[in-house]
Protein backbone atom coordinates (compact mmCIF):
# COMPACT_ATOMS: atom_id res chain seq x y z
CA UNK A 1 0.00 0.00 0.00
CA UNK A 2 1.53 3.73 -0.91
CA UNK A 3 0.49 4.90 2.85
CA UNK A 4 3.55 3.00 3.68
CA UNK A 5 5.56 3.47 0.90
CA UNK A 6 9.47 4.24 1.90
CA UNK A 7 10.30 7.48 0.41
CA UNK A 8 14.08 8.66 -0.02
CA UNK A 9 15.37 11.65 2.05
CA UNK A 10 16.44 13.78 -1.33
CA UNK A 11 17.65 16.81 0.92
CA UNK A 12 20.19 17.50 3.69
CA UNK A 13 18.36 18.80 7.08
CA UNK A 14 20.11 21.87 8.11
CA UNK A 15 21.21 22.74 11.39
CA UNK A 16 19.25 25.41 12.89
CA UNK A 17 21.12 26.14 16.11
CA UNK A 18 22.51 29.40 14.70
CA UNK A 19 19.49 30.89 14.73
CA UNK A 20 18.55 29.67 18.24
CA UNK A 21 18.57 33.48 19.54
CA UNK A 22 16.40 34.66 17.57
CA UNK A 23 15.58 38.85 17.67
CA UNK A 24 11.57 38.88 18.05
CA UNK A 25 11.24 38.11 22.00
CA UNK A 26 11.67 34.60 21.60
CA UNK A 27 14.55 31.69 20.13
CA UNK A 28 14.33 30.73 16.69
CA UNK A 29 12.13 34.20 15.62
CA UNK A 30 13.70 37.01 13.92
CA UNK A 31 11.40 40.55 12.59
CA UNK A 32 13.27 42.69 10.17
CA UNK A 33 10.97 46.00 10.13
CA UNK A 34 11.84 49.05 6.89
CA UNK A 35 10.71 51.30 8.88
CA UNK A 36 8.28 52.07 5.90
CA UNK A 37 4.86 51.73 6.11
CA UNK A 38 3.11 48.63 4.78
CA UNK A 39 2.01 45.00 6.23
CA UNK A 40 3.67 42.94 8.94
CA UNK A 41 4.36 39.24 7.02
CA UNK A 42 5.19 36.13 8.50
CA UNK A 43 6.73 33.21 6.77
CA UNK A 44 6.75 30.60 9.38
CA UNK A 45 8.50 26.49 9.34
CA UNK A 46 8.63 23.90 11.19
CA UNK A 47 5.18 23.84 12.14
CA UNK A 48 6.04 19.46 12.15
CA UNK A 49 9.65 18.81 12.92
CA UNK A 50 9.97 16.37 10.09
CA UNK A 51 8.71 19.14 7.11
CA UNK A 52 12.41 20.14 6.12
CA UNK A 53 11.35 22.15 3.22
CA UNK A 54 10.35 25.08 4.78
CA UNK A 55 12.82 25.41 7.03
CA UNK A 56 15.57 25.19 4.33
CA UNK A 57 13.59 28.21 2.73
CA UNK A 58 13.36 30.34 6.03
CA UNK A 59 17.48 29.61 6.44
CA UNK A 60 17.83 30.73 3.27
CA UNK A 61 16.06 34.30 3.28
CA UNK A 62 17.57 34.64 6.96
CA UNK A 63 21.44 33.89 5.02
CA UNK A 64 19.96 36.52 2.28
CA UNK A 65 19.94 39.12 4.76
CA UNK A 66 17.00 40.24 2.45
CA UNK A 67 16.50 44.40 1.88
CA UNK A 68 12.91 44.64 3.24
CA UNK A 69 11.43 47.97 1.07
CA UNK A 70 8.17 48.01 3.55
CA UNK A 71 6.36 47.10 6.51
CA UNK A 72 8.07 44.30 8.53
CA UNK A 73 9.08 40.38 7.83
CA UNK A 74 8.90 38.13 10.64
CA UNK A 75 11.12 34.10 9.80
CA UNK A 76 10.16 31.95 12.22
CA UNK A 77 10.99 28.45 12.94
CA UNK A 78 7.90 26.63 15.09
CA UNK A 79 8.60 23.06 16.51
CA UNK A 80 12.22 23.41 16.99
CA UNK A 81 11.96 20.50 19.72
CA UNK A 82 10.36 18.19 17.53
CA UNK A 83 12.99 18.97 14.37
CA UNK A 84 16.17 18.28 16.89
CA UNK A 85 14.38 14.72 17.42
CA UNK A 86 14.59 13.88 13.70
CA UNK A 87 15.88 10.44 12.81
CA UNK A 88 16.73 9.18 9.40
CA UNK A 89 15.53 5.74 10.67
CA UNK A 90 12.31 6.83 11.83
CA UNK A 91 11.66 9.90 9.92
CA UNK A 92 7.82 10.14 10.60
CA UNK A 93 8.31 10.14 14.22
CA UNK A 94 9.53 13.79 14.79
CA UNK A 95 6.09 15.32 13.66
CA UNK A 96 5.72 16.14 17.18
CA UNK A 97 6.78 15.74 20.55
CA UNK A 98 3.47 15.78 22.60
CA UNK A 99 0.67 16.84 20.31
CA UNK A 100 0.37 18.27 16.62
CA UNK A 101 1.47 21.99 16.90
CA UNK A 102 -0.95 22.42 14.23
CA UNK A 103 -3.97 21.81 16.22
CA UNK A 104 -3.24 23.84 19.12
CA UNK A 105 -4.49 27.29 17.79
CA UNK A 106 -8.00 27.64 19.44
CA UNK A 107 -7.70 30.70 21.63
CA UNK A 108 -9.26 27.88 24.11
CA UNK A 109 -6.71 26.17 24.10
CA UNK A 110 -3.95 28.63 24.25
CA UNK A 111 -5.79 29.76 27.66
CA UNK A 112 -6.16 26.69 29.06
CA UNK A 113 -3.86 26.83 32.28
CA UNK A 114 -4.54 23.28 32.77
CA UNK A 115 -3.34 21.84 29.60
CA UNK A 116 0.44 21.72 29.12
CA UNK A 117 2.36 20.03 25.88
CA UNK A 118 5.74 20.96 24.11
CA UNK A 119 3.68 21.88 21.51
CA UNK A 120 1.35 24.30 23.50
CA UNK A 121 4.05 25.84 25.39
CA UNK A 122 5.95 26.97 22.07
CA UNK A 123 2.04 28.52 20.69
CA UNK A 124 1.73 30.23 23.87
CA UNK A 125 5.40 31.79 23.44
CA UNK A 126 4.90 32.94 19.60
CA UNK A 127 1.21 33.88 19.97
CA UNK A 128 1.90 37.99 20.61
CA UNK A 129 4.31 37.60 17.58
CA UNK A 130 1.71 35.61 15.38
CA UNK A 131 -1.23 38.29 16.99
CA UNK A 132 1.09 41.00 15.30
CA UNK A 133 0.94 39.78 11.66
CA UNK A 134 -0.91 40.30 8.99
CA UNK A 135 -0.19 38.07 6.04
CA UNK A 136 1.04 34.67 7.49
CA UNK A 137 2.67 31.44 4.96
CA UNK A 138 2.90 28.01 6.75
CA UNK A 139 5.34 26.05 4.74
CA UNK A 140 4.57 22.18 5.15
CA UNK A 141 5.21 19.44 3.44
CA UNK A 142 3.38 15.94 3.29
CA UNK A 143 3.38 12.54 4.08
CA UNK A 144 2.92 11.46 0.37
CA UNK A 145 4.37 12.25 -2.98
CA UNK A 146 1.54 14.24 -4.31
CA UNK A 147 0.76 17.44 -6.68
CA UNK A 148 2.17 20.28 -3.82
CA UNK A 149 -1.69 22.07 -2.57
CA UNK A 150 -2.48 25.55 -1.57
CA UNK A 151 -4.53 25.16 1.82
CA UNK A 152 -6.34 28.66 1.79
CA UNK A 153 -9.11 27.87 4.56
CA UNK A 154 -12.98 28.38 4.15
CA UNK A 155 -13.63 31.87 3.42
CA UNK A 156 -13.73 33.63 -0.08
CA UNK A 157 -10.76 36.00 0.76
CA UNK A 158 -8.52 32.87 1.12
CA UNK A 159 -9.08 31.73 -2.26
CA UNK A 160 -8.65 35.02 -3.97
CA UNK A 161 -5.39 35.35 -2.31
CA UNK A 162 -4.57 32.06 -3.00
CA UNK A 163 -5.57 32.84 -6.92
CA UNK A 164 -3.55 36.21 -6.74
CA UNK A 165 -0.45 34.21 -5.67
CA UNK A 166 -1.20 31.71 -8.51
CA UNK A 167 1.20 28.43 -7.05
CA UNK A 168 0.77 25.86 -6.45
CA UNK A 169 -1.71 25.07 -9.29
CA UNK A 170 -3.76 23.22 -6.80
CA UNK A 171 -6.05 25.18 -4.42
CA UNK A 172 -7.90 23.46 -1.54
CA UNK A 173 -10.32 25.68 0.83
CA UNK A 174 -11.58 23.93 3.97
CA UNK A 175 -12.46 24.65 7.34
CA UNK A 176 -9.42 22.63 8.88
CA UNK A 177 -9.76 19.30 11.19
CA UNK A 178 -11.82 18.18 14.31
CA UNK A 179 -8.37 17.45 16.25
CA UNK A 180 -8.04 21.36 16.70
CA UNK A 181 -7.41 24.81 15.13
CA UNK A 182 -4.81 25.13 12.81
CA UNK A 183 -2.35 28.10 13.07
CA UNK A 184 -3.72 29.60 9.65
CA UNK A 185 -7.03 29.70 11.13
CA UNK A 186 -6.17 31.59 14.27
CA UNK A 187 -7.67 34.76 15.01
CA UNK A 188 -8.15 37.31 12.05
CA UNK A 189 -6.57 34.56 10.11
CA UNK A 190 -9.96 32.46 10.46
CA UNK A 191 -12.45 35.64 10.14
CA UNK A 192 -14.51 36.47 6.58
CA UNK A 193 -14.44 39.75 7.96
CA UNK A 194 -10.92 40.41 8.96
CA UNK A 195 -8.14 41.87 6.69
CA UNK A 196 -5.45 39.24 7.95
CA UNK A 197 -4.47 36.87 5.51
CA UNK A 198 -3.15 33.21 5.39
CA UNK A 199 -1.84 30.55 3.55
CA UNK A 200 -0.72 27.59 4.19
CA UNK A 201 1.10 25.53 1.32
CA UNK A 202 2.10 21.83 1.44
CA UNK A 203 4.60 22.07 -1.03
CA UNK A 204 5.47 18.18 -1.88
CA UNK A 205 6.49 14.58 0.15
CA UNK A 206 8.44 15.90 2.86
CA UNK A 207 11.91 14.88 1.94
CA UNK A 208 11.78 15.12 -1.95
CA UNK A 209 14.13 17.82 -3.42
CA UNK A 210 11.30 19.73 -5.55
CA UNK A 211 9.25 20.36 -2.28
CA UNK A 212 12.27 23.26 -1.56
CA UNK A 213 11.87 24.53 -5.06
CA UNK A 214 8.55 24.56 -4.30
CA UNK A 215 8.86 26.25 -0.90
CA UNK A 216 11.30 28.89 -2.47
CA UNK A 217 9.25 30.00 -4.91
CA UNK A 218 5.92 30.12 -2.77
CA UNK A 219 8.06 32.41 -0.15
CA UNK A 220 9.37 34.75 -2.85
CA UNK A 221 5.73 34.97 -4.78
CA UNK A 222 4.09 36.00 -1.37
CA UNK A 223 6.94 38.36 -0.50
CA UNK A 224 6.42 40.29 -3.49
CA UNK A 225 2.38 39.68 -3.69
CA UNK A 226 2.49 41.24 0.05
CA UNK A 227 4.70 44.35 -1.56
CA UNK A 228 7.75 44.11 1.39
CA UNK A 229 10.46 43.82 -1.23
CA UNK A 230 10.43 43.74 -4.84
CA UNK A 231 11.68 41.42 -7.50
CA UNK A 232 15.47 42.26 -7.45
CA UNK A 233 15.95 41.31 -3.69
CA UNK A 234 15.06 38.03 -4.27
CA UNK A 235 18.08 35.26 -3.93
CA UNK A 236 18.90 34.12 -7.53
CA UNK A 237 17.03 31.41 -8.86
CA UNK A 238 14.17 31.34 -6.44
CA UNK A 239 10.76 32.73 -9.02
CA UNK A 240 9.85 29.38 -10.99
CA UNK A 241 8.43 29.43 -14.10
CA UNK A 242 4.63 30.14 -14.31
CA UNK A 243 2.85 27.09 -14.62
CA UNK A 244 -0.93 25.79 -14.80
CA UNK A 245 -3.93 27.30 -14.30
CA UNK A 246 -5.03 26.99 -10.84
CA UNK A 247 -7.63 24.89 -9.65
CA UNK A 248 -10.15 24.95 -6.62
CA UNK A 249 -11.06 22.51 -4.54
CA UNK A 250 -13.68 22.87 -1.77
CA UNK A 251 -13.92 20.52 0.95
CA UNK A 252 -16.63 19.25 1.94
CA UNK A 253 -16.06 16.96 5.07
CA UNK A 254 -13.02 15.19 6.96
CA UNK A 255 -12.96 11.26 7.17
CA UNK A 256 -11.50 10.62 10.89
CA UNK A 257 -10.21 7.39 11.91
CA UNK A 258 -12.83 5.66 14.55
CA UNK A 259 -9.59 3.43 15.59
CA UNK A 260 -6.80 1.70 14.17
CA UNK A 261 -8.78 -0.22 11.85
CA UNK A 262 -8.82 1.96 9.09
CA UNK A 263 -7.86 0.79 5.09
CA UNK A 264 -7.91 2.58 2.39
CA UNK A 265 -9.28 0.56 -1.23
CA UNK A 266 -6.04 1.88 -3.30
CA UNK A 267 -2.52 3.13 -2.79
CA UNK A 268 -4.08 6.81 -3.01
CA UNK A 269 -1.74 9.42 -2.30
CA UNK A 270 -4.18 12.76 -3.09
CA UNK A 271 -6.02 14.09 -5.71
CA UNK A 272 -7.83 10.84 -7.35
CA UNK A 273 -11.07 12.31 -8.67
CA UNK A 274 -13.65 9.49 -8.08
CA UNK A 275 -17.15 9.80 -11.26
CA UNK A 276 -19.35 8.15 -9.66
CA UNK A 277 -21.09 9.00 -6.25
CA UNK A 278 -20.96 6.08 -3.71
CA UNK A 279 -17.56 4.84 -4.71
CA UNK A 280 -15.91 2.70 -1.88
CA UNK A 281 -11.98 4.03 -1.20
CA UNK A 282 -12.02 2.47 2.22
CA UNK A 283 -13.02 0.83 5.42
CA UNK A 284 -13.56 2.81 8.42
CA UNK A 285 -13.75 -0.24 11.78
CA UNK A 286 -14.82 -2.19 9.08
CA UNK A 287 -17.94 -0.29 7.60
CA UNK A 288 -16.97 1.14 3.93
CA UNK A 289 -15.93 4.45 3.17
CA UNK A 290 -18.04 5.80 0.03
CA UNK A 291 -17.83 8.99 -1.82
CA UNK A 292 -20.77 11.39 -1.37
CA UNK A 293 -21.52 13.20 -4.76
CA UNK A 294 -19.99 12.52 -8.23
CA UNK A 295 -16.68 13.86 -9.21
CA UNK A 296 -15.44 13.43 -5.22
CA UNK A 297 -11.84 14.54 -5.20
CA UNK A 298 -9.06 12.62 -2.60
CA UNK A 299 -7.50 15.54 -0.32
CA UNK A 300 -4.08 14.16 0.95
CA UNK A 301 -5.25 10.54 2.21
CA UNK A 302 -2.59 8.93 4.53
CA UNK A 303 -2.18 6.70 7.28
CA UNK A 304 1.21 7.52 8.49
CA UNK A 305 -0.24 9.21 11.72
CA UNK A 306 -3.12 7.10 12.03
CA UNK A 307 -5.28 6.33 15.65
CA UNK A 308 -8.83 7.26 16.71
CA UNK A 309 -9.78 10.49 16.27
CA UNK A 310 -7.17 11.63 13.31
CA UNK A 311 -8.24 12.87 10.18
CA UNK A 312 -7.35 10.21 7.44
CA UNK A 313 -8.57 11.95 3.99
CA UNK A 314 -10.56 14.53 3.27
CA UNK A 315 -13.61 14.61 0.31
CA UNK A 316 -13.35 17.77 -2.38
CA UNK A 317 -15.68 19.34 -4.66
CA UNK A 318 -13.73 21.20 -7.54
CA UNK A 319 -15.31 24.90 -8.09
CA UNK A 320 -15.98 26.39 -11.58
Amino acid sequence: MAEREVYPIEVEFPDISAYAEGNAGLPYAYTFDSSVPGPHVMINALTHGNEVCGAIAVCGLLDAGLRLRRGKLTLAFANVDAYARFDPANPDASRFVDQDFNRVWSEAALDDASRDSSELRRARAMRPLVDSVDWLLDLHSMHERSAPLNVCGPHDKGIALARRLGVPAWIVSDAGHPEGRRMRDYGGFGEAGSPKEALLVECGQHWEAQAVAVARDCSARFLLLAGVIDEQDLPAGWLAAPGAPVKVVRVTEPVVARSMDFRFAGPYTGLETFPEQGSVIGWNAGEPVTTPYPNCVLVMPSLRQLRAGVTVVRFGQLLP
